[in-house]
């Protein structure tokens, strides 16, 4: 027997939220592109913070200046959209993309990939932070500090969307999305919401502003790849794989596993291999 004829028929009602938050003649303002410019604004704000604050950083001498963070912010927002779209391209859509070259364009429709944000991220940083003549690996810290709130933002619009949903379930809290069937599911998007925005902000708070580890460059970066990649390989356990790829194998490998498992081993690398860097001589 199908182990989804065992599934409960009642289930939490979804709820209907217009993902359009209003819309002015052809402009629409949406839930997801909200997150992504809060995010990018409370990271602008928090990260201007750190750097003001010198006892966090190593011979209290913060690596870079507040005005700093002012021109990075057009940075940021680049790396992030382009190296989204370029990662949902490549890592998930590719044959549609070969077939159809002007699909890539077409952000409209959807399709952002973390892992692709996040490189797109870090080229950015790297390339500002030698143009600016700061040490990338404080750069990386430095934003990675603040990007969960943005992660948990885009995942909670990802629910009022209702797209990239759960497995069927049985769990008292499991929702019917619309578009997804009939059957019961996981709001997977929440877990990740609370496991890769709110549970990764207060644990690297914790490691900048208690165990003081941005004098360690690198560490708090390490420590965001790490987490984000164990809370992602985590939450695929309960997430509907991508139709069009469905599981790479054994029926529950999938790609959003891939891709997460090297952030785990270079954020394991990054921490261990962190130390607090000699102090300039006057």
């Amino acid at each position: 027997m199908n182990e989804y004829m065992l599934l409960p028929l009642a289930a939490l009602p979804f709820p209907q939220i217009d993902p359009v938050i209003f819309q002015i003649g052809p402009l629409a303002v949406h839930w997801y592109g909200l997150g992504y410019v809060v995010g990018i604004l409370f990271a602008w704000w928090y990260t201007k913070r750190m750097v003001s604050t010198p006892r966090l950083w190593a011979h209290d001498t913060p690596p870079m200046k507040p005005l700093d963070l002012d021109d990075f912010v057009i940075w940021a927002a680049l790396g992030v959209v382009v190296g989204g779209r370029l990662g949902y391209v490549l890592f998930y859509d590719f044959a549609r993309s070969v077939s159809d070259p002007l699909s890539i364009f077409a952000v409209w429709e959807g399709g952002m990939s973390f892992h692709g944000g996040m490189l797109g991220t870090i080229v950015a940083m790297v390339l500002f932070a030698r143009n600016r003549g700061i040490n990338p690996w404080s750069m990386l810290d430095t934003i990675a500090a603040a990007a969960p709130v943005g992660l948990g933002l885009v995942r909670v619009a990802n629910f009022i969307n209702a797209e990239l949903w759960g497995r069927p379930s049985d769990v008292p809290w499991a929702m019917v999305f619309p578009g997804a069937g009939d059957l019961p599911r996981h709001p997977s998007q929440l877990y990740e919401a609370a496991l890769e925005g709110l549970v990764l902000f207060l644990v690297l708070r914790v490691l900048t502003h208690h165990a003081m580890k941005l004098k360690k460059p690198r560490f708090v970066g390490g420590a965001f790849i790490c987490g984000y990649g164990l809370s992602r390989i985590f939450v695929e356990f309960f997430r509907e794989p991508d139709a069009h790829i469905g599981y790479l194998a054994g029926g529950w490998l999938t790609m959003g596993m891939v891709l997460s498992t090297p952030m785990v081993l270079a954020g394991i690398w990054a921490m261990v291999t962190a130390k607090t860097p000699a102090k300039a001589a006057a």
